[in-house]
């Protein structure tokens, strides 16, 4: 036990299963996440939930069960039978979001009595889940929990664990906690999660937390472990961490040019145009991603750069930036550090700023 191969036969009833969350309402990304759920946000081209399927699949899980709220549409039409993944994916609607323990109460008719992955649809684990899968199956505790190290413990959920292993405590952003060892937001567990899950009321915050749900295991002294994650992994759930995480990506990438690009055009270092997307006349200094069926004309655009389909950017500077599917840019010099929304038209023109801008947006006006 413990090869990626043999997870479909696990200890549990019939073999290891996963939940994906993907129903938060992401406050943290607004303006983004009015329109769009924050799973499908792209780093380095790709969804970041298509990133945490793909871990899935790869540690040789194929029953996921995709825990979906208010834009349950828009991750349905996105994912679909999960078969893009080797999975076979359920949804599961979560009217509310109530806590990731509230997420794995909607999956316990799925679930039945085996083993299982909770995975948050939002979290980067560059480096997948595979030898932490493999690392469950061969001791099967009643829970494993990816953990590392970080400086600002207080944004995240802490363990508290011995030089064993085995985890002592577990704390819910907790300002005052002692320990700074991150839960990363994958979750391997037995059946016995579910007693605890029953066990323990909503939190003051009027959430089901898994953490609570992982605390009750530990008092009953259930067999409860940390897994140091050593590859590079991030919480999207915020705009900056969204841009630091396509960027380590984007660094990740050989780059391919299936496109067209002009004689006119230079490009330097790793640079990824898609099939149908044109660069004329631009200078493109990698990494770079440039999606399906875009066009760069008369711009020069800078490493660590995201250009969705279908976007046009034309007679402008794009650096550090993701550009989401029809975003288009005519004539803006100097972004840097942004993310411009699907659609989104910004074009400058002669005299004052003219601008329509939607609820909780940030726009930063820069000296000419």
């Amino acid at each position: 036990m413990g090869r990626a191969e043999d997870l479909a036969g696990g200890a549990g009833g019939g073999g290891m299963k996963a939940v994906v969350l993907a129903g938060g309402r992401g406050t943290r990304l607004r303006p983004l996440s009015h329109t769009m759920p924050k799973q499908l946000v792209p780093v380095a081209g790709v969804p970041v939930l298509f990133h945490c399927l793909r871990n899935i699949g790869a540690a040789g899980i194929t029953e996921t069960a995709v825990v979906v709220g208010s834009h349950a549409e828009r991750i349905r039409s996105a994912v679909g039978d999960g078969a893009a993944f080797g999975l076979e994916v359920t949804y599961l609607r979560q009217e509310a979001p109530l806590g990731l323990a509230h997420g794995v109460a909607i999956a316990r008719d799925f679930l039945g009595d085996d083993d299982f992955v909770l995975y948050l649809g939002d979290n980067m684990l560059a480096g997948g889940i595979a030898d932490l899968a493999a690392e469950f199956a061969d001791g099967r505790p009643d829970a494993l929990i990816a953990v590392a190290k970080v400086d600002n413990p207080s944004d995240y959920g802490t363990a508290e664990v011995r030089p064993d292993g085995r985890v002592t405590g577990v704390f819910e952003k907790d300002r005052r906690s002692r320990f700074d060892l991150a839960m990363l937001g994958v979750y391997f567990f037995t059946p016995a999660v579910h007693e605890a899950i029953g066990s323990v009321p909503a939190s003051e915050r009027g959430e089901h937390e898994i953490t609570d749900a992982i605390q009750w295991l530990i008092e009953q002294g259930a067999h409860v472990r940390a897994s140091a994650y050593r590859a590079y992994w991030k919480d999207t759930g915020r705009l900056d961490d969204l841009l630091a995480c396509n960027s380590e990506l984007l660094d990740r990438a050989e780059g391919s040019i299936e496109g067209l690009v002009d004689e006119d055009s230079e490009l330097h270092g790793a640079v990824t145009v898609a099939p149908g997307a044109r660069v004329i006349r631009s200078r493109i200094t990698g990494p770079v991603h440039i999606g399906p069926n875009a066009l760069v004309r008369d711009s020069d655009i800078t490493s660590s750069t995201s250009i969705g389909a279908d976007c046009v950017v034309h007679r402008s500077e794009v650096g550090y930036s993701i550009l989401l599917d029809g975003a288009h840019l005519s004539g803006v010099r100097a972004v840097h550090g942004s993310i411009i929304g699907g659609g989104t038209r910004v074009i400058r023109t002669s005299g004052k700023h003219r601008l329509i801008v939607g609820d909780d947006c940030i726009i930063h006006l820069g000296d000419e």
